[in-house]
């Protein structure tokens, strides 16, 4: 699904948004979600820590498929509740045109907590 670009923003509003390098260290069936999701754990490094998130990346990963993955996130959202668990970051992907979700994944090793600029 192709969509438009949205409106343009300033470049001090992207510096709000905090997108950083985190690596999956816990990634398991989240059954009481609505859509099917894992409930993954993030490590961003000792300045931010673990964070938990909800993924609905259940179509083209197995929990243990991620596990050390490294991932982009958002960890500077507010804390939002989904269901038992507290998400923490938004763990970033693409729609395919199926609309499965692919993750959005650095090209190389990048330290834990690396904010993209």
């Amino acid at each position: 699904m192709l969509s438009k670009p949205s409106s343009p923003i300033s470049f001090d509003d992207f510096l709000k948004v905090e997108l950083r390098i985190g690596r999956i260290v816990e990634a398991r069936v989240f059954p009481e979600a609505r859509k099917p999701a894992y409930v993954l754990g993030v490590d961003f490094g000792s300045e931010i820590g673990i964070k938990k998130s909800s993924a609905q990346i259940t179509d083209l990963y197995q929990p243990s498929d991620l596990l050390g993955k490294l991932v982009v996130a958002v960890v500077n959202f507010a804390p939002k509740q989904i269901g038992p668990i507290m998400s923490e970051c938004l763990v970033t992907g693409f729609h395919t045109q199926g609309s499965k979700v692919v993750l959005c994944v650095p090209d190389g090793d990048v330290p834990l907590g690396t904010r993209l600029l």
